[in-house]
């Protein structure tokens, strides 16, 4: 079914792995389309293609059930019944007896972990694809939790991603309709995901990171990671013993106000998403605790995402133009959006009066209005790029889940407060100082070559011949001067700038 992709003879069996597991879930036809064999007919069975095909991702284990969590956010690629089918994937596994473990665990810890720690539990905690996680308590009686990757995961992973690599490759080279959707771009995003959610020093890194990002934000708890026990294949880090969110009973029955815990998870996303530039990329229940004192806990750093200064704004702009009625404002942030692509100005200006037409009105409905906006993107046969879909299913998700913490919650008015802080980052300080810096690196580079182009345009206006407009040449040289006294001007303010950034206090 898939020889004609150019495999290593390491990935042969796996390949075949996977070749029986496509046929014994009647996927010929999915194959046919990706234009890696024969397009025949759909496969004999009782269930509908998107079923069987969600069955044979968790057949296939772990690196192919993330692929189908991320296409379940990817509505702008794939419809809706498709969507539905894959978002039911769960990341869960099958518990695996600890002395399985033991090995790797002793290794990465350095003997028994009956030793390291003052009590270590051999019964897991939780199991999932990639790592089960165990509780321990280190000898100053401080509880943890024990992520422990499986063993002979890597490789497996590893393999995996260089033959999807090999037949999204093979695939944009059979079709030029598929081209237009990039899925190398895809298994790009999946590998870098996957990888990262592979080695363990990474999430503590990113745990780390956004406790350093809400080191002034006691609502906002995130684990400490003992970093004297972590390594690439064992993390090790605090155990928040919290209620989860969407439990209101619990909840009330801790003390803890779901309206309060509401707005401070809002406050949380929005600040990681357009003040801080990382996000939490994986903000579902499971991942999240209610902690007393209307604090709100997060777990699982495995699945972070970053976002630009530039898609910030347009996130910032999209929003603003859609309660204000702006048709060419959203038709802007729609171009830089599908930029690079051939989808019309008409179009996305016909879009963009759609989507403030259905949604510009009233309270707004985040994902109705993400659902309508992959929608235009399928439409047109374009991909939405994949951090703004990150992005956007981040919000998404956390909009879900605070609206079942507290029913009033809207996270869009919610907004409001966050642009202000937005704004107020980027004038602090230490983000003045940067820029500034950064100016007159790029002033610097441009400084030497002033003087030569000055006196090649002079050069150029001398050697005019006698019929050229004399009052235009001096106009122009006029300009000349003007622009250079400008130049110089700028660059002095720019050192002085500087200056003044390198001895800011910091």
């Amino acid at each position: 079914m898939f020889t004609t992709l150019a495999v290593a003879a390491r990935d042969r069996k796996r390949l075949a792995e996977i070749s029986t597991v496509a046929a014994r879930f009647g996927l010929q036809a999915v194959v046919g389309r990706l234009g890696l064999g024969s397009k025949g007919e759909e496969g004999e069975g009782p269930e509908p293609l998107p079923r069987r095909t969600r069955l044979a991702l968790e057949a296939l284990g772990p690196t192919f059930v993330k692929l189908g969590q991320i296409l379940s956010t990817r509505s702008d690629l794939l419809p809706p019944d498709w969507v539905a089918e894959f978002e039911q994937l769960q990341s869960g596994g099958p518990t695996v007896d600890f002395e399985q473990l033991r090995p790797e665990v002793e290794r990465a810890l350095g003997g028994a972990p009956e030793e390291v720690f003052a009590a270590f539990d051999t019964q897991p905690l939780a199991a999932a694809s990639i790592a089960q996680v165990h509780r321990a308590i280190l000898h100053d009686g401080t509880q943890v939790v024990v992520k422990i990757r499986r063993p002979g995961i890597r490789l497996k992973v590893e393999a995996d991603l260089r033959l999807m690599n090999e037949l999204a490759r093979k695939a944009e080279q059979s079709s030029a309709e598929i081209a237009r959707y990039r899925p190398r771009a895809l298994i790009k995003q999946l590998s870098e995901a996957m990888l990262e959610e592979l080695d363990f020093t990474s999430e503590g890194r990113n745990c780390d990171r956004f406790a350093a990002d809400f080191a002034r934000n006691d609502a906002v708890v995130i684990p400490a990671i003992y970093w004297e026990h972590t390594t690439d294949s064992v993390l090790v880090q605090d155990y928040l013993e919290g209620v989860p969110p969407t439990d209101a009973a619990r909840l009330n029955a801790a003390g803890i106000d779901p309206h309060a815990l509401a707005k401070v998870g809002a406050h949380a996303v929005l600040d990681m998403v357009l003040v801080n530039g990382r996000f939490h990329a994986d903000p579902h229940p499971g991942n999240l605790r209610g902690l007393e004192g209307n604090r709100i806990g997060l777990l699982d750093f495995g699945m972070v995402g970053t976002i630009t200064p530039r898609r910030r704004s347009e996130l910032i702009g999209f929003v603003q133009a859609l309660a204000g009625g702006d048709g060419a404002r959203m038709a802007e942030v729609l171009a830089d959006w599908t930029e690079g692509t051939d989808v019309s100005r008409r179009s996305l200006t016909e879009g963009a009066e759609r989507l403030i037409a259905r949604h510009g009105q009233g309270q707004i409905d985040l994902p109705a209005i993400v659902e309508d906006l992959m929608g235009l993107m399928r439409r047109e046969r374009v991909a939405a790029p994949p951090d703004l879909v990150l992005i956007l299913k981040a919000l998404v998700t956390i909009e879900g889940v605070l609206s079942r913490v507290d029913p009033q919650f809207d996270l869009m008015r919610t907004m409001n407060g966050a642009w202000k802080r937005a704004l107020l980052s980027r004038r602090s300080p230490e983000a003045v100082r940067n820029w500034a810096i950064g100016t007159l690196l790029d002033l610097s580079s441009v400084t030497d070559d002033i003087p030569r182009l000055i006196r090649a345009a002079s050069r150029k206006l001398s050697e005019e011949t006698p019929r050229a407009d004399t009052e235009a040449q001096r106009q122009i040289a006029h300009e000349i001067k003007w622009a250079t006294r400008w130049i110089a001007g700028a660059v002095v303010v720019a050192g002085a700038m500087v200056a003044l950034a390198i001895r800011w206090p910091h």
